[in-house]
Formats: C-alpha cells, sequence, structure tokens
C-alpha cells in the first residue's frame, strides 16, 4: 500500500475524520484522496494556527481530527500548540510535510524545517519521521494511540525520503 493510502487508513482506524489543513504540494497527495472519500470532513484553513483551532474545537466537542500543513508553515501554530494545546491537553495528530531534505531546490526551507524537531522537543511534544513505507503502519497507529492516551498533539514529520518531496518548479 502506497505511504498516503497508509496514513489515511491508520487515520479510519482511529475514527480521525476532521481534517484541517493548509494546501501544499507534499501533503495534497493525501488530502486530494481524502477530499474523495465520504469517511473525512475536510475543512481548509488559511493558516496553520486556524487548523489547530478547529481540530481543537471538535476535539471539545467529542471528534477528533487531523491537522496537515507544510514545513514552513509550522511556525505560524507554535502559539497555538503552546497556549491552547498543551496546557489544555488537547490531542491531535499531525502531519507536516517536510520541505529542505534531500533534493530540496528552494534553500529559503531548510532553517524553517531543520529547527521543527527541536522546537517540537522544547514543547515537550512526540514527533515521527516517517521515512519508510514498511514502518509507517506501526508509526501511525501507535502514534495516535499515544496522541489519544496522553492527551497532547503528536506529529508526523513527512520525510522527502517517503514523499519524493515538491517539484522544483518548471
Amino acid at each position: 500500500m502506497a505511504w498516503a493510502d497508509q496514513i489515511i487508513q491508520g487515520l479510519k482506524d482511529a475514527d480521525v475524520s476532521i481534517i484541517a489543513y493548509v494546501p501544499d504540494g507534499i501533503t495534497w497527495r493525501i488530502l486530494s484522496k481524502m477530499e474523495q472519500d465520504p469517511f473525512f470532513h475536510m475543512v481548509p484553513s488559511s493558516r496553520e494556527e486556524e487548523a489547530i483551532g478547529i481540530i481543537s474545537g471538535a476535539y471539545a466537542a467529542g471528534k477528533c481530527g487531523a491537522v496537515f500543513m507544510q514545513s514552513s508553515g509550522f511556525g505560524n501554530c507554535i502559539n497555538a500548540l503552546a497556549t491552547l494545546n498543551i496546557p489544555s491537553r488537547i490531542p491531535f495528530p499531525m502531519f507536516i510535510g517536510m520541505r529542505g531534505g534531500p533534493g530540496e531546490f528552494n534553500m529559503a526551507q531548510v532553517p524553517g524545517a531543520r529547527a521543527i524537531p527541536g522546537i517540537l522537543d522544547s514543547l515537550g511534544l512526540q514527533y515521527f519521521s516517517l521515512t519508510r513505507e514498511d514502518e509507517l503502519d506501526a508509526i501511525i497507529k501507535g502514534g495516535i494511540a499515544l496522541c489519544y492516551a496522553g492527551r497532547l498533539p503528536v506529529a508526523n514529520l513527512l520525510s522527502t525520503l517517503l514523499t519524493g518531496g515538491r517539484d522544483a518548479p518548471a
């Protein structure tokens, strides 16, 4: 099963049906499939912290959701994570399409992406670097279970080794 399909199946198995996202070229490979699936309720967002607010509200209403974003937008949501989700113990899985890895064509993407693991460590949030399809099932299912058991967000960093990255503009 392809990496995008494995993530979708993991979300379905955990009954994570509300998806808030900021569109980008990497995660759109998953999001476009979810748009076609009636299981998911898709909520496009203009900013990453807006997506987090939507999913946090869904959790307060008894629903489970996930947030999808690109690494270059992660910095926009640090305050929401630090002041809403962590102190209020509002869990959700995050899927972050990483830029700045092998094959990156835009060097402006490198510093922000490189900082994400350290920021997550500083916030005390668990994260997993997803690099291989043969590990996805265990990491996605286990990470979602950990997220809700610990009542904290868990980040899944979608490596270019897994996704192939974003194509350079023509």
